[in-house]
């Protein structure tokens, strides 16, 4: 495998192609939007004028068929008159020619309106609720969220303040805030989120670091994970002050303890999907539920950029948008700089005994590339089962990363190591490694995964290891050498 890595592969942006390239885009979709925003202005204007004629069609229907009945009550009365005056007998007979109608037909006639009646109504009420559709479909986007990596979620603003989060493959959702009115005629498909959030239900444990950020974990009170499983020392602290509760995991959450606290939103992990009857369960109790999907995310700053999201849910989209922005002024001179050629395996041992690696396309192979180094083994795609990691025989490992520059240990699974020795307790094999002859290898903290806005830190522990013959250990946040 080459160690050195053409430059022009490496992240810069602050490039001008890229950037023109970048609008391009941005133009090309907001032209797309637009367009698609008329052809659904035209289409409810068409349902529109329908269900006004097909009103128009039932109130005819309906008058024809009130002139009919009056006209047959009027034969009815000169029957009467007829018969009450002692009318002659060939004046009789004419009446007797010219009957009232029997009371099957009569029966049958007021079927008739009332169904006429009835239909008329549902028409109506097909109007009002177009008419509602209409007004909600009509309203324009003054503007949309601008995301520089994150691609699967998008936000539209609206100007009465509303806010429509899009969550690829998980819905829609508006978030209306504190003294407004919820808009009439919403799509079925999207769920109504009203700020203040006062109690969320946080089952997806990468957005707790979110929300912490943003000083906003005081409207977390239930929590999927319980403190033994927390590396975040306020979501550890919370829960055994009492300040937050667990609440079960994402297949067993208690709902009573739910429902008595109030829960006004529910953030799921995608797990939810092998447990679909509960997302329903806590939608047919009023909860929205909002899958996170920040872990599908390609690049790993766009898992950090759901910081913004989470800004628009707590009503501190300009905290969210400082905070994020602060963390790029710190990653920009890492992002600029060439690749340094260096490679780097980023692993752990499993319990059988297989090496457990990443998947080339993954979000922490992408950040040693950002931080300058080159992931080994690479061009690792699986089999395809979607899954970001895979397990390795030790003798395939072996014959791909052995010249490795540097080796990472990925100790979020079994825990953290504290010595080399540990290391090749697990596999003697390491020892002939080329970073574990010359001391680089190095081991991660296990609240890596936990600390979603700690990528940016992460990806400076890895330019550090990269760039500096001995890195300070008290500038490292996440990693820390074994020896």
């Amino acid at each position: 495998m080459p160690n050195v890595r053409n430059s022009t592969n490496k992240l810069n942006t602050r490039s001008v192609s890229s950037a023109q390239q970048e609008a391009n885009r941005r133009r090309q979709e907001e032209l797309r939007r637009r367009r698609e925003a008329e052809r659904r202005r035209a289409e409810a204007r068409r349902k529109q004028e329908e269900a006004r004629r097909r009103q128009e069609e039932a109130r005819k229907r309906l008058a024809e068929n009130s002139r009919q009945r009056e006209q047959a009550a009027n034969r009815n009365r000169k029957t009467d008159s007829s018969m009450r005056g002692g009318v002659s007998g060939k004046t009789a007979s004419k009446a007797n020619r010219v009957s009232a109608p029997s009371y099957t037909e009569r029966l049958s006639k007021e079927e008739k309106m009332r169904r006429a009646g009835m239909q008329l109504y549902q028409w109506t009420q097909q109007a009002k609720e177009q008419t509602y559709q209409d007004s909600w479909e009509e309203r324009e986007v003054i503007r949309t969220m601008e995301l520089l990596y994150a691609d699967q979620f998008a936000v539209d603003y609206y100007d009465d303040g509303c806010a429509m989060i899009t969550i690829r493959d998980s819905g829609r959702f508006l978030v209306v805030p504190e003294q407004a009115e919820q808009p009439e005629g919403l799509p079925e498909d999207v769920a109504v989120i009203r700020r203040p959030l006062k109690a969320i239900y946080l089952v997806a444990t990468s957005a707790m670091d979110l929300f912490k950020s943003l000083g906003a974990m005081d409207q977390i009170t239930l929590s999927g994970t319980d403190a033994r499983g927390w590396y975040i020392e306020e979501a550890r602290q919370a829960l055994e002050d009492g300040d937050m509760y667990y609440a079960g995991k994402y297949n067993a959450p208690d709902y009573e303890l739910i429902l008595s606290k109030a829960c006004d939103l529910a953030i799921e992990s995608t797990m939810i999907s092998h447990s679909p009857e509960v997302k329903e369960q806590l939608e047919q109790l009023g909860i929205p539920v909002l899958v996170e999907r920040s872990s599908y995310e390609s690049h790993p700053l766009g898992r950090m950029e759901w910081l913004k999201l989470y800004g628009v849910l707590t009503g501190r989209e300009e905290q969210a948008e400082a905070c994020f922005e602060k963390q790029m002024e710190n990653l920009r001179p890492v992002l600029d700089q060439d690749g340094t050629g260096k490679t780097v395996a980023f692993f752990y041992i499993t319990s059988n005994g297989y090496v457990n690696v990443r998947k080339s396309g993954d979000y922490v192979a992408k950040m040693i590339e950002l931080a300058g180094g080159t992931y080994v083994p690479g061009d690792l795609d699986g089999n395809g089962n979607g899954l970001s990691t895979m397990n390795m025989q030790m003798e395939s490992f072996y014959a791909a990363a052995k010249e490795a520059d540097y080796l990472i240990y990925n100790s979020t699974i079994d825990g953290g190591l504290e010595s080399l020795d540990q290391l090749l307790d697990k596999s003697s094999v390491l020892a002939d490694f080329k970073a574990v002859k010359q001391g680089n290898v190095w081991c991660t903290e296990k609240s890596m995964f936990q600390e979603t806005m700690g990528l940016g830190d992460m990806i400076l522990d890895i330019h550090r290891i990269l760039t500096e013959e001995a890195p300070d250990q008290e500038e490292m946040a996440y990693m820390y050498r074994l020896r």
